[in-house]
């Protein structure tokens, strides 16, 4: 089998161009494609919406196979989805081939995202899977960063189809054979029971401790939604001018990377369920400065949120892995991301309302979120669970 160390850059290069190329094309091209087609700009983010629902419902079954079969060739279809829906979006001419070509990005993102990605390792490494999912999210937090500045040059340069073709060609030539070629299929499953006993398929038990994980992850990916969408705009409610917002907001990035650093180096050795109520105490103490100090303590609710947000993107592979271990983890782990998809996917207008109706305030409503989810984090026990 090839080393961790192939297998984590293949898969943190693939997964930083899916995440480029899907989950973040609508913040540079949304306008161009508004302008390109003639529909309100509304419509291109409800597309996006869609996406985001179908994701969610597509990814238990998108588990499953990867449990059933490990996870090198769903990853490769996912390059050869998101390329064709990227296409399907370059040649978009009206509502129903946006609509279309976004529910074809939506499979593509249940095939090719973090939830795929999480469940390929813990195929191939089982228990040992923790390092390397903390690996390829070191990786993938550079997404935004590769996206935004990439889509923005080419944009001007090319026009908006043109770069859906550029980011589909990216798809297909560079993530493609990374994810065919460098990553190892997966090793063979445990015998069957003896005696012609079934195995009973995974599913919502046991029901206290998924249930408290999906709300967890739903309440975590529902402020991640609403602060990619309006956290300059929130900025600048609480009294920061346009430019103080945005080199607030550019530091969140760079926060989610040094956090996931200093999980890999420094936290690795402790119980992820640390971690990950570590993550959630981040943003209401962010809000807590923000409200205190107003536009100076911009820059660090920033950092605390991306820090926390860091954080939590790596316990949402590995919390699962080490409370229910390896086995049928695809399969849980979707049934634990549709509530967060479907939050994440609700959260920028659900946020935007808020934020319209009673300005600043709404950052008690993301506190409160994030301190709710820390407190069903502490009902959480660090033994391992038989699921």
């Amino acid at each position: 089998m090839r080393s961790k160390a192939v297998v984590v850059t293949a898969l943190g290069v693939s997964q930083t161009l899916a995440w480029a190329s899907s989950y973040y094309l609508p913040a540079v091209l949304a306008d161009p494609i508004s302008a390109g087609i003639g529909l309100p700009r509304a419509w291109v983010f409800g597309a996006f919406t869609v996406a985001l629902l179908i994701a969610a419902a597509a990814g238990p079954y998108v588990g499953r196979a990867i449990d059933r079969l490990g996870g090198r060739g769903v990853l490769v279809v996912s390059n050869l989805v998101l390329a064709a829906g990227l296409v399907m979006l370059a040649a978009a001419t009206g509502p129903v081939s946006l609509f279309m070509a976004w529910a074809l990005l939506g499979i593509g993102m249940a095939l090719g995202l973090y939830d795929a990605a999480f469940a390929t390792l813990a195929r191939l490494y089982g228990h040992e899977a923790r390092g390397p999912i903390t690996g390829i999210t070191l990786f993938a937090g550079f997404a935004s960063t590769v996206s935004w500045p990439l889509s923005a040059f080419l944009e001007p340069l090319l026009g908006w189809r043109e770069t859906c073709l550029v980011w589909a060609a990216l798809n297909l030539v560079v993530a493609l054979p990374l994810n065919r070629f460098l990553l190892p299929p997966a090793p063979p499953l445990p015998a069957a029971p003896a005696h012609g006993a079934k195995e009973e398929p995974v599913g919502w038990r046991p029901y206290r401790e998924m249930f408290l994980l999906a709300f967890v992850f739903a309440a975590a990916w529902f402020v991640t939604g609403a602060m990619a969408s309006h956290l300059p705009g929130l900025l600048e409610r609480a009294g920061a001018t346009p430019l103080e917002a945005i080199a607030a907001a550019s530091l969140v990035g760079p926060a989610q990377v040094a956090a996931r650093a200093t999980e890999f180096m420094l936290l690795r050795r402790v119980h992820p369920l640390i971690s990950a109520r570590i993550s959630a105490l981040l943003h209401p103490i962010g809000a807590v400065a923000l409200a205190l100090f107003g536009p100076p303590a911009a820059m660090a609710f920033a950092i605390l949120y991306g820090a926390g947000n860091g954080l939590l993107t790596i316990a949402r592979g590995t919390v699962p892995l080490v409370i229910f271990g390896p086995h049928g983890y695809g399969a849980r782990n979707g049934l634990l991301g549709a509530p967060a998809r479907t939050a994440q996917a609700f959260a920028p207008v659900l946020f935007g309302l808020m934020l319209d109706a009673i300005g600043v305030n709404v950052i008690w409503v993301s506190a409160g979120l994030c301190l709710a989810a820390l407190a069903a984090l502490m009902c959480l026990h660090a033994k391992k669970i038989d699921g």
